[in-house]
């Protein structure tokens, strides 16, 4: 059996999934602020998924909310890593958010966010976002350590509950998947299109006090460059998918880039290389007092008429079960503001074979 076929699922350990802690290589890179250079990357990736991408075509707004949408995810996902006790409660949310996502897109194909080769996908993105942060902005990793991240990206899917069926029993069984995906699953579609297309992108959030006239300067260089890093981490069939060029110059200019990176990095004092929901895992597991999962802050809720709908993250304030506060924008600002700145099987959609085709 291929990493890419249907078949029995992968074995679990006897007893509930073990959340990732202090200890794994995962907590050293996922929540770190770098990341962010590769969101578009994951965003593309996730969405060239034919499941995934007609999920986000007909159930998402995310192009009318890119920064909001985005930093309201972290917040969630970043959970399922770093809220250590609390960590499988946040991986039944996240789940919980993608049940009523579901239908048949233009070409007649039902898909499902639960379906485990979808779900799996965009959490195979979000592994290999981690080995890309190591890989291309902190020096490298070794391939003990890359099998490392392996075993831990498997316990961290195994929080969400859903089949384990897709998951790869190796990291040499991943690699072949990966390839796989790549070469013969994913498409070019609109949605991938869209997250490509930030001619037009508003100012993000730390910037949001500049004049649009000079955002609308800046924001040209900063559109490039962030595509030339999304397309130098592509793998070389997705790109030659979506018909872009990339050069060994490129490449070689992409490992300069990285390089400065991981040198600049070092002098960012530890504590603000995180995401706030990250650096209060690392604050649990050092002793310091926290209370309750940091949330994100009001400003990057879904408009009001979303809110109640349940495939939208909106946290309940604190000593306030119906969220109401956060519906009337006034959520808790004091972990949020300033530091965001500085089940299972029967949700399956027929399998496709090799070639990425839906059995009749």
């Amino acid at each position: 059996m291929t990493p890419s076929t249907p078949g029995p699922d992968r074995p679990r350990a006897p007893g509930p999934p073990e959340p990732l802690g202090p200890d794994s290589l995962t907590w050293r890179w996922f929540g770190d602020w770098r990341g962010l250079l590769l969101a578009p990357w994951a965003g593309s990736m996730q969405n060239m998924h034919p499941g995934l991408g007609a999920g986000v075509a007909e159930h998402s707004r995310f192009f009318e909310e890119r920064w909001e949408r985005l930093f309201r995810s972290l917040y969630p996902i970043g959970g399922v890593v770093y809220d250590g006790p609390l960590a499988a409660r946040t991986a039944r949310e996240v789940r919980g958010y993608h049940a009523a996502i579901g239908g048949t897109d233009a070409r007649g194909r039902p898909y499902h966010a639960l379906d485990p080769d979808t779900f799996y996908w965009a959490h195979a993105t979000f592994f290999m976002l981690t080995v890309h942060i190591a890989e291309r902005f902190d020096g490298g990793l070794t391939e003990a350590q890359r099998r490392t991240l392996f075993d831990e990206h498997v316990r961290w899917y195994a929080l969400y509950g859903l089949s384990m069926r897709p998951v790869p029993g190796s990291w040499e069984e991943f690699q072949t998947y990966w390839d796989h995906m790549c070469a013969d699953v994913l498409e070019d579609n609109r949605p991938t299109r869209d997250v490509l297309d930030m001619r037009r992108i508003a100012r993000p959030p730390l910037l949001r006090r500049l004049p649009a006239p000079l955002w609308a300067v800046l924001r040209v260089p900063l559109v490039r460059s962030t595509l030339w890093l999304t397309v130098g981490l592509y793998p070389q069939t997705v790109r030659d998918r979506l018909g872009l060029r990339w050069t060994p110059r490129d490449e070689r200019l992409l490992r300069l880039a990285g390089g400065l990176i991981h040198h600049a990095w070092g002098y960012v004092p530890e504590r603000y290389r995180f995401h706030p929901r990250a650096r209060a895992g690392w604050d649990r597991e050092r002793g310091r007092a926290a209370a309750a999962p940091v949330e994100t802050p009001a400003r990057n809720l879904p408009p009001g008429e979303r809110q109640g709908l349940p495939q939208h993250y909106v946290p309940k304030r604190h000593g306030d079960p119906s969220g109401t506060a956060y519906r009337r924008g006034t959520g808790p600002k004091e972990h949020g503001e300033a530091e965001e700145h500085g089940v299972a099987e029967q949700h399956r959609a027929p399998t496709t074979d090799r070639a990425g085709r839906s059995p009749r």
